[in-house]
């Protein structure tokens, strides 16, 4: 049986969306995704850092004994790929390289389709990307 919008909770087709990415040091993570990444901080306790990520609450969590996963955890669509890495790169973003796909000399990767990524990790190892699409 396929779902339908009429089977969502009522108000979650309009409700905001909220990411979560799980930290292990809220003070180191709220230095790069506030400083490096220009990310603005909305709300800070001692349990989550909130960051306005483009009008999405991004909710960094601490979490004990994090083991980063091997995929994308969280990303962002942007309009000029190249600036963004160009920036990101100049306050010391590492962008990843993946065997097997060929990726340019900043590490952003074409699509048979032409939208571009690029990929690079946070500080406690978590994947994030930049797409521009075409």
């Amino acid at each position: 049986m396929a779902t339908t919008h009429d089977d969502l909770p009522p108000g979650l087709g309009n409700a905001r969306f909220v990411g979560f990415v799980p930290v292990r040091d809220l003070g180191v993570a709220r230095m790069f995704y506030e400083g490096t990444l220009g990310l603005a901080v909305t709300t800070a306790s001692p349990f989550a850092v909130v960051v306005d990520a483009g009008g999405t609450s991004l909710r960094l969590t601490e979490v004990p004994g994090l083991e980063p996963q091997p995929f994308t955890i969280a990303g962002w669509e942007v309009s000029d790929i190249t600036a963004v890495v160009d920036l990101l790169a100049s306050r010391g973003v590492a962008f990843r390289r993946y065997d097997g796909m060929e990726q340019d000399e900043r590490g952003i990767w074409t699509t048979p389709g032409g939208d571009r990524v690029a990929w690079f990790g946070d500080t406690d190892g978590n994947t994030l990307s930049l797409t521009m699409f075409a």
